[in-house]
């Protein structure tokens, strides 16, 4: 059996990361708020973590799961260690939300216009040909990350990160499997950030 030729092994490579670089350049920007307290912003917000979901969400949940370990990744990479909830220095709560809007899809008719005048933009005789493609709006998903980092011993909140973006459904970015792992680095850019500050990460 031939081994393919290294010239198009290259090309193979190439084409590949070229994918995988408009897959990203594709992705809609993520939204994200950072809301710091007086304390946080005194003293550096350090120690051992326990990651679980906010009040009222299941933390068992095959939903919850990907964001608890997305956060939990993005905490571990910030230098906090891993602890269960009763030896944590900190309570970790992560609540996300996604909402999927449907549009109405219509198919436009073909138009074709006579121009008064040469040149025309669509076909340069004066006549316009006029196509309506893409069946209207497309269905859109809208994702939003909550993470709020409270202390265990007084239950009061330190830090909160809230980032949000849009994606269109049909995107491999709308899926959970890729928006929680994006949406978990975006919430801790620039981690702790300015209190009520709002920036934009692609």
């Amino acid at each position: 059996m031939k081994r393919p030729p290294i010239l198009l092994l290259a090309a193979c490579a190439t084409a590949l990361a070229s994918t995988a670089l408009t897959s990203t350049a594709s992705a809609a920007p993520i939204t994200v708020t950072h809301f710091v307290s007086t304390e946080a912003t005194l003293v550096p917000v350090k120690g051992a973590v326990a990651v679980t979901t906010a009040p009222g969400d299941d933390p068992t949940s095959l939903e919850a799961r990907p964001w608890l370990e997305a956060v939990g990744r993005e905490l571990s990479a910030l230098g906090y260690g891993a602890a269960t909830p009763g030896a944590a220095d900190f309570i970790v709560e992560v609540h996300a939300d996604r909402d999927t809007t449907h549009h109405e899809h219509h198919r436009g008719p073909v138009s074709v216009g006579m121009g008064g005048e040469s040149g025309s933009r669509y076909s340069g005789f004066g006549m316009g040909v006029g196509f309506t493609f893409g069946g209207g709006p497309k269905d859109t998903v809208a994702t939003r990350l909550v993470v709020v980092i409270r202390d265990r011993a007084s239950g009061r909140p330190w830090w909160e990160g809230r980032a949000e973006n849009i994606e269109t459904a049909k995107k491999r970015e709308a899926g959970a499997d890729v928006a929680a792992p994006r949406l978990a680095h975006a919430v801790f850019a620039g981690f702790p950030g300015k209190s009520g500050e709002t920036i934009t990460v692609k």
